[in-house]
């Protein structure tokens, strides 16, 4: 019973050493070369030696995904409430922003840079674009579903539509909500990421072309690591929240 609580706790602890102890014996049995594919060990030393440089980019990605990120959530969440409390506005909106999702947005990288230059206006940008879809989705989605019968009920007992979305609509969003930031946030780390890398200087992408041009793969892997645990923290950290602020939303 002990064992299997261990590994129902730390499941994922568990199959990530296992993953890395594989990788690790086949880059070694096989002798791959570090140019074609490092090996752990050669991961984590690059890590270790070139530090200061991976964290200064690092840095700049973290800081440029969070503003995208932010203003994803701004506009998400103002546009997921104007679709989801309005027929009008979901027929109208929906069909037009599913249609811009579907859109890839790399393509937009090089218009940003002839309007805003190189630097961290595109990545910025690219996350906002990249990031801001699931938020929206899931708010609407939440506010739209709201139960035809529940919403007859509030109007007999005189409730408005301010009232009906203020005191069941919210509460029913903060499930959806936390959800889509989850997987937001990663996305807004990829947008960022791909924009750095063709219109930036600085950065976890920029990084990534440096050292694939100059054939560091080991240094390439190490910015791709740093670039998962930013990822992953704030994933686990929207996790975090979720839990406390939706409790009363989940089976235990």
């Amino acid at each position: 019973m002990k064992k299997k609580n261990f590994l129902e706790k730390n499941a994922a602890i568990v199959l990530f050493i296992a993953l890395l102890v594989i990788w690790q014996l086949i880059c070694t049995v096989f002798k791959v070369s570090e140019f074609i594919f490092p090996s752990p060990i050669q991961i984590g030393q690059n890590l270790f030696e070139f530090r200061t440089e991976i964290l200064r980019h690092s840095w700049v990605t973290f800081w440029t995904t969070m503003v995208g990120f932010g203003i994803s959530i701004m506009v998400g969440v103002m546009l997921g409430f104007l679709i989801g409390s309005s027929k009008i506005a979901y027929d109208a909106l929906y069909p037009i922003m599913t249609a811009f999702n579907a859109l890839p947005k790399a393509a937009f990288v090089p218009i940003l840079v002839v309007w805003f230059g190189i630097g961290a206006g595109p990545a910025i940008l690219t996350a906002f674009l990249i990031s801001f879809f699931p938020i929206m989705v899931n708010i609407a989605t939440a506010l739209a579903t709201i139960e035809p019968e529940l919403e007859d009920v509030l109007r007999v007992l005189g409730a408005s539509k301010k009232d009906i979305i203020v005191k069941i609509g919210m509460p029913r969003c903060l499930p959806f909500f936390f959800a889509s930031l989850k997987v937001a946030i990663t996305l807004a780390f990829v947008g960022t990421t791909v924009s750095e890398m063709s219109a930036s200087n600085e950065g976890i992408g920029y990084l990534l072309i440096s050292a694939g041009s100059s054939m560091r793969l080991p240094l390439a892997f190490a910015g791709l690591v740093s670039i998962g645990v930013m990822a992953m923290s704030m994933y686990e950290l929207f996790a975090v929240i979720e839990r406390k602020k939706t409790a009363w939303a989940h089976r235990s």
